[in-house]
């Protein structure tokens, strides 16, 4: 799994410290949507921490799987609550490099994960905050902190080249 990179010390300003690492779990997430797109899926990547580690890692295989629930969320959520031993994924956060969609903003939910950061918006389906906001609906049984728009540029110049490509 993959540690904090080095530098990650007492000496960084707060502030820095958090923004870093949430810049350097996205880029692992950009990796995996890379991955992603060479087998002609839509680039979107994720991962999850727990405790500084890199718990599960996967970009989006629906094409590869002919499954439309293969969104790369869900199959990190699998991955991660097997590595946990348990549904309930607390203490963890999800980086994914486009905001959710309504089915894997309810994975996330239902998986209680506390923390979701997320690159890209996504005008068309949304909903971590751009059409709805299911991570956040107090009506349901778990919220969660959002932070979005992180590195949102290389993974909207991602989604751009890989829909430009097939045009």
């Amino acid at each position: 799994m993959v540690p904090f990179p080095p530098g990650f010390g007492h000496d960084a300003a707060m502030s820095e410290l958090h923004f870093s690492r949430h810049e350097y779990y996205m880029r692992l997430a950009l990796r995996e949507a890379e991955r992603a797109a060479t087998h002609g899926d839509v680039p979107v990547g994720c991962v999850i921490v727990l405790d500084g580690e890199v718990i599960a890692a996967a970009g989006n295989e629906r094409e590869l799987r002919n499954s439309p629930l293969a969104h790369a969320e869900m199959i990190a959520i699998e991955q991660a609550a097997r590595h946990m031993g348990s549904w309930r994924l607390l203490n963890t956060v999800l980086y994914v490099t486009m905001e959710p969609c309504p089915m894997c903003a309810g994975g996330i939910v239902q998986a209680r994960i506390p923390h979701l950061v997320w690159g890209a918006p996504d005008e068309k389906a949304g909903a971590a905050g751009t059409l709805y906001n299911v991570c956040q609906d107090e009506r349901l049984n778990h919220c969660l902190e959002i932070t979005s728009g992180v590195l949102a540029d290389e993974s909207v110049a991602l989604l751009r080249d890989f829909f430009q490509a097939r045009r």
